[in-house]
């Protein structure tokens, strides 16, 4: 049914954009982004159930609840992993030794935005771009300490750099893994954008470097003693990932269980260091990982509750299909796939992905490559844009902010113009 045009589709409509601009606002209102959200996720909500009701279609909006909580429940349990090991590794002083190292190879704050930039591009297909950022925006953190001018500009370039990463790997975004999952694209046919992601990320950086301070961290007077079991949390960090990815391409079970099952290895681990630690009457040995549990940012966990249930109820009431319908129909595949990715800036990426597969628009490969390109990289143009830049300017709060990103959307809005340009003449053939 569309209620596009019907009072309870027009009223949610106005909620969430009221909504929206409050989270813009965070800065100078003082409200958690989370706050508005969650409202207009509960309005919005109650609205398709009254309207779904009286069309006698309740049935309907139920199965659909359903659905956005199914998706809410896998990218939570996936999310609090993830940040539950950044915050083990965090407290097993792996970050500071990490800048321990990287301050006593001598490098200076430019070597450095670009060494954690590009680590952040590299890592991203594999670890996917919610958790590159969370790792390296932790690093850049514990580098810029004395620096918060570097901190910001490293982490846009972090954020940009990991949505960049993601979108020539299946495993690297989530709409990536919806393309690859509907058999839009093979697997090593992600890799043909390759190349413009690389130039989405460099663009942007080759003009923030002038903002990067041209000195050097203050040197470490003393090195970092890591706590015990730190190498252990890295290997079964790494553990972690491997069975998510096993769950999905060997079993076809949701990744989520493998994140779990990786808790579960975490959980084991700070069981046996409480022991060996007691014994030996070693305090660092011992590993509190509940504490690292509550440690998540619940802001931004609340505040993805909010995005996913809001936008997904206006998918609900024909927002999103009215949307694909008039820019496919009335614009064509290649200019739609560039709004659309535009559009990622503000609306969550995986709606506006999942409406395209909905829509099912025939398209050429090049094409179905180009709308994987805009809406994986599309939502570095605002920090609110991806699940990169939220998660980040939660662990990076009051240093990392929308503000701060958006003084260089222009740039990265040069990025993402020019990373299409190349992937319309390097993958012209696709066309």
């Amino acid at each position: 049914m569309d209620f596009t045009g019907h009072w309870a589709g027009l009223c949610a409509l106005g909620i969430f954009c009221v909504a929206y601009v409050l989270v813009i606002l965070e800065e100078i209102t003082g409200m958690a982004k989370s706050k508005p959200v969650l409202l207009a996720a509960g309005l919005i909500w109650a609205l398709i159930g009254v309207a779904f009701s009286l069309a006698g279609q309740s049935d309907f909006a139920h199965e659909a609840a359903l659905g956005v909580i199914e998706e809410y429940g896998e990218l939570f349990l996936f999310l609090i992993v993830a940040v539950t090991y950044v915050n083990t590794l965090e407290e097993r002083r792996a970050f500071d030794a990490l800048r321990g190292v990287l301050v006593r190879a001598g490098l200076s704050y430019r070597q450095l935005f670009w060494l954690t930039g590009g680590l952040a591009f590299f890592l991203s297909p594999v670890l996917d771009n919610l958790t590159t950022a969370l790792v390296m925006g932790a690093v850049v953190m514990a580098l810029g300490r004395d620096s918060a001018k570097f901190t910001v500009v490293s982490c846009v370039s972090v954020v940009v750099a990991a949505n960049a990463g993601g979108a020539f790997s299946p495993f690297g975004d989530i709409t990536t893994l919806m393309v690859w999952q509907q058999g839009k694209l093979g697997f090593f046919e992600f890799f043909a954008l390759f190349v413009p992601s690389v130039v989405n990320w460099a663009v942007p950086a080759l003009i923030m470097i002038w903002a990067v301070p041209k000195g050097r961290p203050e040197a470490e007077q003393v090195r970092i003693r890591i706590k015990p079991g730190m190498w252990a949390v890295v290997a079964l960090f790494a553990a972690t990932i491997a069975t998510s990815v096993l769950f999905k391409n060997a079993l076809n079970l949701p990744p989520a269980l493998g994140m779990m099952l990786g808790l579960g290895y975490l959980q084991a681990l700070a069981y046996g260091l409480r022991l060996t630690g007691a014994r030996r009457g070693d305090a660092d040995m011992v590993l509190d990982s509940f504490a690292q549990v509550q440690r998540v940012e619940w802001d931004t966990l609340l505040f993805f509750f909010g995005i996913i249930f809001a936008v997904g109820g206006l998918g609900v009431l024909g927002y999103l299909a009215l949307a694909s319908e008039v820019l496919y129909v009335g614009m064509g595949p290649l200019a739609a796939n560039i709004i659309i990715g535009a559009l990622s800036a503000v609306v969550d990426n995986i709606p506006l992905m999942y409406a395209v597969l909905t829509m099912d628009p025939a398209m050429s490969h090049g094409h179905w490559l180009l709308i994987t390109l805009t809406c994986g990289v599309g939502g570095s143009i605002l920090s609110i844009g991806s699940a990169a830049g939220v998660a980040l300017m939660g662990q990076a709060r009051g240093v990392y902010t929308f503000m701060a990103h958006l003084r260089w959307a222009w740039a990265v809005g040069l990025g993402y113009g020019a990373s299409i340009l190349t992937h319309l003449w390097w993958n012209a053939a696709l066309f």
